[in-house]
Protein backbone atom coordinates (compact mmCIF):
# COMPACT_ATOMS: atom_id res chain seq x y z
CA UNK A 1 0.00 0.00 0.00
CA UNK A 2 3.08 1.99 0.85
CA UNK A 3 4.33 2.04 -2.71
CA UNK A 4 1.03 2.86 -4.53
CA UNK A 5 0.92 6.06 -2.40
CA UNK A 6 4.36 7.07 -3.00
CA UNK A 7 3.16 7.01 -6.83
CA UNK A 8 0.29 8.90 -7.11
CA UNK A 9 2.45 11.27 -4.88
CA UNK A 10 4.95 11.33 -7.40
CA UNK A 11 2.86 11.66 -10.11
CA UNK A 12 0.87 15.13 -8.97
CA UNK A 13 4.44 15.92 -8.08
CA UNK A 14 5.00 15.56 -11.80
CA UNK A 15 2.19 16.95 -13.24
CA UNK A 16 1.93 20.18 -10.84
CA UNK A 17 5.41 20.77 -11.42
CA UNK A 18 5.38 21.85 -14.93
CA UNK A 19 2.55 24.06 -13.84
CA UNK A 20 4.77 26.13 -11.14
CA UNK A 21 7.40 26.31 -13.85
CA UNK A 22 5.47 28.10 -16.48
CA UNK A 23 3.89 30.37 -13.88
CA UNK A 24 7.33 30.79 -12.53
CA UNK A 25 8.49 32.32 -15.87
CA UNK A 26 5.47 33.92 -17.01
CA UNK A 27 5.84 36.19 -13.43
CA UNK A 28 9.71 36.64 -14.14
CA UNK A 29 8.83 38.26 -16.97
CA UNK A 30 5.93 40.10 -16.63
CA UNK A 31 7.07 41.67 -13.37
CA UNK A 32 10.41 42.86 -14.68
CA UNK A 33 11.95 41.10 -11.41
CA UNK A 34 14.28 38.51 -13.53
CA UNK A 35 14.19 34.89 -13.75
CA UNK A 36 17.54 34.19 -11.04
CA UNK A 37 14.98 36.51 -8.28
CA UNK A 38 12.12 34.58 -8.93
CA UNK A 39 13.62 31.16 -8.68
CA UNK A 40 15.92 32.47 -5.85
CA UNK A 41 12.96 33.49 -3.51
CA UNK A 42 9.85 32.40 -5.33
CA UNK A 43 9.83 28.53 -6.73
CA UNK A 44 12.40 27.81 -4.27
CA UNK A 45 10.31 29.16 -1.44
CA UNK A 46 7.09 26.98 -2.72
CA UNK A 47 9.56 23.80 -3.69
CA UNK A 48 11.06 24.12 -0.05
CA UNK A 49 8.14 24.14 1.81
CA UNK A 50 8.11 20.34 2.43
CA UNK A 51 11.16 20.91 4.23
CA UNK A 52 9.74 23.05 6.35
CA UNK A 53 6.79 21.11 7.37
CA UNK A 54 9.09 18.25 7.63
CA UNK A 55 11.24 19.98 9.75
CA UNK A 56 8.62 20.94 12.04
CA UNK A 57 7.08 17.66 12.64
CA UNK A 58 11.09 15.68 13.08
CA UNK A 59 11.58 18.48 15.81
CA UNK A 60 7.80 19.03 17.62
CA UNK A 61 6.40 15.23 17.11
CA UNK A 62 9.07 12.51 16.71
CA UNK A 63 11.90 14.79 18.48
CA UNK A 64 14.32 13.99 16.09
CA UNK A 65 16.90 16.50 15.30
CA UNK A 66 19.03 14.11 13.19
CA UNK A 67 15.98 13.83 10.91
CA UNK A 68 15.69 17.65 10.21
CA UNK A 69 19.39 18.46 9.42
CA UNK A 70 20.10 15.45 7.97
CA UNK A 71 17.32 15.87 5.18
CA UNK A 72 18.22 19.43 4.78
CA UNK A 73 21.78 19.27 3.84
CA UNK A 74 21.09 15.90 2.27
CA UNK A 75 18.74 17.84 0.07
CA UNK A 76 20.96 20.19 -0.64
CA UNK A 77 23.43 17.70 -1.89
CA UNK A 78 20.59 15.86 -4.16
CA UNK A 79 19.90 19.87 -5.46
CA UNK A 80 23.69 20.27 -6.75
CA UNK A 81 23.79 17.01 -7.89
CA UNK A 82 20.41 17.43 -10.09
CA UNK A 83 21.68 20.76 -11.47
CA UNK A 84 24.59 18.31 -13.38
CA UNK A 85 22.10 15.80 -14.08
CA UNK A 86 19.78 18.16 -15.73
CA UNK A 87 23.29 19.82 -17.66
CA UNK A 88 23.80 15.78 -18.77
CA UNK A 89 19.97 15.56 -20.25
CA UNK A 90 19.14 19.15 -21.48
CA UNK A 91 19.13 19.58 -25.53
CA UNK A 92 20.44 23.09 -26.02
CA UNK A 93 23.99 22.15 -24.75
CA UNK A 94 25.64 23.20 -21.15
CA UNK A 95 23.30 24.64 -18.98
CA UNK A 96 26.00 26.63 -17.45
CA UNK A 97 26.66 28.58 -20.61
CA UNK A 98 25.24 31.63 -21.16
CA UNK A 99 23.78 31.30 -17.58
CA UNK A 100 23.17 35.04 -15.36
CA UNK A 101 26.58 35.77 -13.61
CA UNK A 102 23.93 36.38 -10.60
CA UNK A 103 24.52 32.87 -10.01
CA UNK A 104 27.59 32.81 -9.26
CA UNK A 105 26.70 35.47 -6.20
CA UNK A 106 24.26 32.89 -4.70
CA UNK A 107 26.95 29.86 -5.20
CA UNK A 108 28.92 31.72 -3.00
CA UNK A 109 26.31 32.32 -0.50
CA UNK A 110 25.08 28.66 -0.25
CA UNK A 111 28.82 27.76 0.10
CA UNK A 112 28.92 30.36 2.67
CA UNK A 113 25.60 29.28 4.78
CA UNK A 114 26.26 25.84 4.80
CA UNK A 115 29.91 26.33 5.94
CA UNK A 116 28.22 27.95 9.29
CA UNK A 117 26.04 25.24 9.36
CA UNK A 118 28.88 22.80 9.59
CA UNK A 119 30.75 25.23 11.94
CA UNK A 120 28.02 24.85 13.93
CA UNK A 121 27.58 21.45 13.99
CA UNK A 122 31.50 21.29 15.30
CA UNK A 123 31.48 24.06 17.71
CA UNK A 124 28.11 23.28 19.03
CA UNK A 125 29.76 19.91 19.53
CA UNK A 126 33.25 20.74 21.30
CA UNK A 127 32.96 24.08 22.94
CA UNK A 128 30.72 26.14 25.13
CA UNK A 129 30.09 29.11 22.94
CA UNK A 130 27.05 32.07 23.51
CA UNK A 131 23.75 31.20 23.41
CA UNK A 132 20.83 33.76 23.55
CA UNK A 133 18.17 30.77 25.78
CA UNK A 134 18.57 28.24 23.72
CA UNK A 135 19.24 29.90 20.28
CA UNK A 136 23.01 28.81 18.92
CA UNK A 137 25.66 31.52 17.63
CA UNK A 138 24.72 30.05 14.05
CA UNK A 139 21.21 31.15 14.12
CA UNK A 140 20.96 35.01 13.79
CA UNK A 141 24.42 34.52 11.12
CA UNK A 142 22.42 31.87 8.89
CA UNK A 143 19.35 34.22 8.83
CA UNK A 144 21.49 37.32 7.85
CA UNK A 145 23.10 35.84 5.32
CA UNK A 146 19.99 34.64 3.14
CA UNK A 147 18.34 38.23 3.40
CA UNK A 148 21.70 39.80 2.42
CA UNK A 149 21.74 36.86 -0.12
CA UNK A 150 18.13 38.38 -1.50
CA UNK A 151 19.15 41.78 -1.50
CA UNK A 152 21.74 41.27 -3.42
CA UNK A 153 20.61 38.93 -6.03
CA UNK A 154 17.91 41.54 -6.28
CA UNK A 155 20.47 44.18 -7.17
CA UNK A 156 22.16 42.34 -9.30
CA UNK A 157 19.37 40.70 -11.19
CA UNK A 158 18.11 44.12 -11.97
CA UNK A 159 21.16 45.10 -13.50
CA UNK A 160 21.60 42.35 -15.54
CA UNK A 161 17.81 41.95 -16.81
CA UNK A 162 18.61 44.13 -20.03
CA UNK A 163 21.25 41.06 -21.09
CA UNK A 164 18.49 38.08 -20.63
CA UNK A 165 17.07 36.84 -23.73
CA UNK A 166 13.53 36.38 -24.76
CA UNK A 167 12.30 33.03 -24.43
CA UNK A 168 8.38 32.58 -25.02
CA UNK A 169 6.81 30.23 -22.66
CA UNK A 170 4.70 27.41 -23.93
CA UNK A 171 2.65 27.72 -20.96
CA UNK A 172 1.84 31.33 -21.23
CA UNK A 173 -1.78 31.86 -22.24
CA UNK A 174 -1.53 35.55 -23.08
CA UNK A 175 -5.20 36.40 -22.89
CA UNK A 176 -5.11 35.47 -19.48
CA UNK A 177 -5.00 38.16 -16.91
CA UNK A 178 -2.33 38.66 -13.80
CA UNK A 179 -4.93 37.57 -11.53
CA UNK A 180 -5.42 34.54 -13.14
CA UNK A 181 -1.65 33.53 -13.48
CA UNK A 182 -1.30 34.41 -9.77
CA UNK A 183 -4.11 31.81 -8.97
CA UNK A 184 -2.72 29.40 -11.22
CA UNK A 185 0.45 29.36 -9.49
CA UNK A 186 -1.20 29.93 -5.86
CA UNK A 187 -3.29 26.59 -6.78
CA UNK A 188 -0.39 24.44 -8.87
CA UNK A 189 2.12 25.89 -5.52
CA UNK A 190 -0.33 24.32 -3.22
CA UNK A 191 -0.57 21.14 -4.21
CA UNK A 192 2.98 20.41 -5.19
CA UNK A 193 3.47 21.58 -1.59
CA UNK A 194 0.86 19.25 0.19
CA UNK A 195 2.55 16.41 -2.47
CA UNK A 196 5.98 17.14 -0.82
CA UNK A 197 4.62 17.08 2.46
CA UNK A 198 2.92 13.70 2.35
CA UNK A 199 6.09 12.63 -0.03
CA UNK A 200 8.21 13.25 3.16
CA UNK A 201 5.46 11.36 5.62
CA UNK A 202 5.58 7.99 3.33
CA UNK A 203 9.39 8.28 3.65
CA UNK A 204 9.40 8.23 7.27
CA UNK A 205 7.10 4.86 6.70
CA UNK A 206 9.49 2.95 4.36
CA UNK A 207 12.33 4.44 6.89
CA UNK A 208 10.64 2.37 9.34
CA UNK A 209 10.20 -0.69 7.44
CA UNK A 210 13.48 -0.75 6.44
CA UNK A 211 15.09 -0.01 9.62
CA UNK A 212 18.08 2.44 8.65
CA UNK A 213 19.23 4.99 11.15
CA UNK A 214 17.99 8.61 11.39
CA UNK A 215 20.64 10.40 10.20
CA UNK A 216 20.94 8.05 6.98
CA UNK A 217 16.75 8.04 6.07
CA UNK A 218 17.27 11.82 6.98
CA UNK A 219 20.03 12.54 4.51
CA UNK A 220 19.31 10.06 1.88
CA UNK A 221 16.15 9.17 1.55
CA UNK A 222 13.71 11.95 3.35
CA UNK A 223 16.60 14.82 0.98
CA UNK A 224 15.30 13.07 -1.87
CA UNK A 225 11.56 12.51 -1.40
CA UNK A 226 11.28 16.26 -0.30
CA UNK A 227 13.72 17.26 -2.82
CA UNK A 228 11.15 16.24 -5.90
CA UNK A 229 9.55 19.29 -6.49
CA UNK A 230 12.79 21.00 -7.23
CA UNK A 231 13.33 18.39 -9.41
CA UNK A 232 10.22 18.36 -11.24
CA UNK A 233 10.05 22.23 -11.38
CA UNK A 234 13.71 22.66 -13.00
CA UNK A 235 13.77 20.14 -15.25
CA UNK A 236 10.33 21.70 -16.61
CA UNK A 237 12.41 24.96 -16.85
CA UNK A 238 14.53 23.18 -18.67
CA UNK A 239 12.38 22.12 -21.11
CA UNK A 240 11.03 25.47 -21.98
CA UNK A 241 13.99 27.15 -22.12
CA UNK A 242 14.04 29.17 -18.42
CA UNK A 243 17.40 27.10 -17.45
CA UNK A 244 18.41 30.23 -15.30
CA UNK A 245 14.93 29.69 -13.58
CA UNK A 246 16.01 26.02 -13.55
CA UNK A 247 19.38 26.88 -11.65
CA UNK A 248 18.11 29.39 -9.45
CA UNK A 249 15.50 26.97 -8.13
CA UNK A 250 18.33 24.28 -6.77
CA UNK A 251 20.51 26.95 -5.74
CA UNK A 252 17.91 29.30 -3.61
CA UNK A 253 16.45 25.85 -2.52
CA UNK A 254 19.82 25.33 -0.63
CA UNK A 255 20.18 28.69 1.12
CA UNK A 256 16.32 28.37 1.93
CA UNK A 257 16.73 24.92 2.97
CA UNK A 258 19.98 25.92 5.42
CA UNK A 259 17.80 28.51 6.74
CA UNK A 260 15.24 26.47 8.01
CA UNK A 261 17.52 25.55 10.31
CA UNK A 262 16.72 28.55 12.61
CA UNK A 263 13.16 27.28 12.14
CA UNK A 264 13.31 24.26 13.99
CA UNK A 265 16.36 26.06 16.39
CA UNK A 266 13.61 28.26 17.51
CA UNK A 267 11.29 25.34 18.29
CA UNK A 268 13.93 22.89 19.69
CA UNK A 269 13.91 24.05 23.56
CA UNK A 270 16.44 21.37 24.50
CA UNK A 271 19.17 23.77 23.56
CA UNK A 272 21.37 24.34 20.37
CA UNK A 273 19.87 21.74 17.81
CA UNK A 274 23.28 21.45 16.38
CA UNK A 275 24.47 20.16 19.86
CA UNK A 276 21.97 17.04 19.64
CA UNK A 277 23.21 15.87 16.25
CA UNK A 278 25.25 13.10 14.86
CA UNK A 279 29.18 13.94 14.15
CA UNK A 280 28.00 12.32 10.84
CA UNK A 281 26.31 15.26 9.36
CA UNK A 282 29.85 17.07 8.91
CA UNK A 283 30.46 14.42 6.06
CA UNK A 284 27.19 15.81 4.12
CA UNK A 285 28.09 19.43 4.53
CA UNK A 286 31.45 18.86 3.75
CA UNK A 287 30.16 16.93 0.28
CA UNK A 288 27.48 20.08 0.14
CA UNK A 289 30.84 22.86 0.35
CA UNK A 290 32.87 20.63 -2.04
CA UNK A 291 29.99 20.35 -4.46
CA UNK A 292 29.21 24.19 -4.22
CA UNK A 293 33.02 24.67 -5.06
CA UNK A 294 32.41 22.96 -8.17
CA UNK A 295 29.21 24.37 -9.21
CA UNK A 296 31.08 27.48 -8.62
CA UNK A 297 33.95 26.90 -10.88
CA UNK A 298 31.61 25.08 -13.56
CA UNK A 299 29.75 29.05 -13.64
CA UNK A 300 32.97 30.76 -13.64
CA UNK A 301 35.00 27.92 -16.52
CA UNK A 302 31.42 26.68 -17.96
CA UNK A 303 32.42 23.60 -20.26
CA UNK A 304 31.79 23.92 -24.00
CA UNK A 305 29.86 20.73 -25.00
CA UNK A 306 28.94 20.65 -28.24
CA UNK A 307 27.87 17.18 -29.28
CA UNK A 308 29.36 15.00 -25.90
CA UNK A 309 26.63 15.52 -22.75
CA UNK A 310 29.37 14.55 -20.20
CA UNK A 311 31.59 16.94 -19.34
CA UNK A 312 34.61 17.64 -16.22
CA UNK A 313 31.85 19.17 -14.33
CA UNK A 314 28.79 17.69 -14.64
CA UNK A 315 30.73 14.12 -14.23
CA UNK A 316 33.04 15.03 -11.48
CA UNK A 317 29.77 16.07 -9.65
CA UNK A 318 27.50 12.96 -9.55
CA UNK A 319 30.47 10.80 -9.10
CA UNK A 320 31.65 13.08 -5.94
CA UNK A 321 27.79 12.65 -4.78
CA UNK A 322 27.70 9.00 -5.30
CA UNK A 323 30.55 8.22 -3.48
CA UNK A 324 29.14 10.75 -0.66
CA UNK A 325 25.96 8.19 -0.46
CA UNK A 326 27.53 5.55 -1.01
CA UNK A 327 29.78 6.46 2.44
CA UNK A 328 26.72 7.41 4.25
CA UNK A 329 24.78 4.05 3.35
CA UNK A 330 27.58 2.43 4.92
CA UNK A 331 27.52 3.94 7.98
CA UNK A 332 23.67 3.73 7.98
Amino acid sequence: MVWIKLLICIIAILITGRLVAGYADIIARRTGLGRVWIGLILTSLVTSLPEVFNAISAVTIVHAPDLTIGNLLGANTFNLANIAFLDIVGRQGCILLGSSRSHQKTALFSLLIVAIAVAGIYTSRHFSLPVLGWIGWYTPVILAIYLLSARTIFVAERRELHELSHVEAELEPRQKSGRIIYLNFALSSLVIIGAGIWLALIGEEIADITGWNRSFVGSLFLAFSTTMPEITVSFTAIRIGADDLAISNMIGSNLFNITIITIGELLYFKGPILADVSPSHLITGFTVIALNLLLIAGLRYPPHRESHRLNWWNTTMLILFFISALYRFTLA
